[in-house]
């Protein structure tokens, strides 16, 4: 529902009614568990996509897609090799990511998540460095510009970033501009760049400019993008895996 919200701009709710083939009181509740979630804004009538200025709370997003994250996860860590050097950032897919490299050997990893750094901790084998700058409270994420100091000092095999939004035209978006400023680094410094995220952030709205997806080498996700996207990825030579989210391997 979300995804059809997010394209049409504006949808009745007889349209998803009749789209769904369900009742319409059953989408009032949707929508109403949706907005709740900051996922969809709720109008008399029907839904728009959610507001640009503000992410959904963390808590939400954690459950959000929690599955299919994991999947995307695992698949991600299957293309990372033992002994690399990695980047990886703010993000509950990221932190899925770190929890799949758990049994990895011999990785570095610069991290400016705080959550990243406790779940590889686990992993006694893996060298943890943790950027220093502004704690975000919410999500553990450290931002600011002795974050993106920290991460200019390096160069890493791979750069793993999460993201708020993809635009129809392939544009990265965000929230938080500081947040953005960081994953830029991880952009400007990584060997290769790994963007993961689920399908709901296809089409999303956010305010703050990263960049394009054609600066990235691979997308992670669950679900296949919208058309739009994969010609711009496919005409910059943009690799793309999608999760089979019943088994956990990419198609």
């Amino acid at each position: 529902m979300v995804t059809l919200i997010q394209e049409s701009g504006f949808a009745t709710i007889q349209a998803l009614a009749e789209h769904f083939d369900v009742t319409p009181q059953t989408v009032r509740r949707d929508i109403n568990t949706l907005s709740h979630k900051g996922l969809v804004e709720r109008y008399h009538g029907g839904a728009g996509p959610a507001v640009s200025t503000e992410n959904v709370d963390y808590s939400n997003r954690k459950v959000l897609c929690r599955t299919e994250k994991r999947h995307i996860g695992e698949m991600v860590a299957r293309h990372i090799p033992h002994r690399s050097s990695l980047f990886i950032n703010i993000g509950t897919t990221t932190e899925e990511v770190a929890r799949a490299l758990i049994r990895h050997q011999g990785l570095k990893v610069i991290t400016n998540n705080l959550n990243v750094a406790s779940t590889l901790c686990g992993n006694e084998d893996a060298e943890i460095i943790v950027a220093g700058g502004l704690i975000r409270h919410r999500d553990r994420g450290i931002v600011g510009e002795a974050a993106v100091d920290f991460i200019g000092q390096f160069k890493v095999d791979y750069g793993i970033i999460g993201i708020s939004g993809i635009d129809a035209d392939g544009t990265l978006l965000d929230f938080d501009y500081r947040e953005v400023r960081a994953a830029r680094a991880i952009i400007d410094n990584s060997r290769k760049v790994f963007l993961v995220t689920d399908h709901t952030k296809f089409g999303r709205n956010a305010m703050v400019r990263l960049g394009s997806i054609e600066e990235i080498d691979a997308l992670f996700t669950d679900m296949m993008p919208p058309q739009p996207i994969v010609e711009r990825m496919e005409q910059a030579d943009v690799q793309f895996f999608v999760a089979d989210t019943d088994c956990g391997n990419e198609k």
